[in-house]
């Protein structure tokens, strides 16, 4: 029962469910930048290339026989895939540039000054009413 516990309180700390939130996102947006990459930048390029389909472009090692399919490099999918990485890098970058630069702002902000000692206060106030 007590390992249930610890699992429970692991779970629950912010920093685990900020991961696993992170992660989450992470992945859908893995996808999104796949489909910007796959439908939407490189069919352009490759037209301006000659009309070439870089999912497709690939070498073949040995061709498919009746008992082994095909060996094949897809090197097109691989172009494909180091799009998708720099684009993905590109925006982790901006996102840390600009948290950075908001923690950057926060931390030059002048703090408030410190509260005047107790007995400054109370030295106040008596002089305040001796002025009255």
């Amino acid at each position: 029962m007590k390992m249930i516990q610890e699992f429970k309180t692991f779970a629950m700390k912010g920093n685990v469910v900020d991961m696993a939130v992170g992660i989450i996102i992470g992945a859908a947006f893995g996808k999104i930048v796949s489909s910007l990459v796959n439908d939407v930048i490189m069919p352009p390029i490759g037209l301006l290339v000659g009309g070439i389909d870089f999912g497709n472009l690939s070498f073949t090692l040995k061709a498919a026989t009746e008992a082994a399919p095909a060996v094949i490099i897809k090197y097109g999918v691989f172009i494909n895939t180091i799009i998708d990485f720099v684009i993905v890098a590109w925006a982790i970058f901006m996102v840390i540039k600009g948290m950075n630069s908001l923690k950057k702002k926060q931390e030059e902000a002048p703090a408030a000054p410190p509260a005047p000692k107790e007995d400054i206060v109370l030295l106040t106030e008596i002089r305040n009413l001796l002025k009255k």
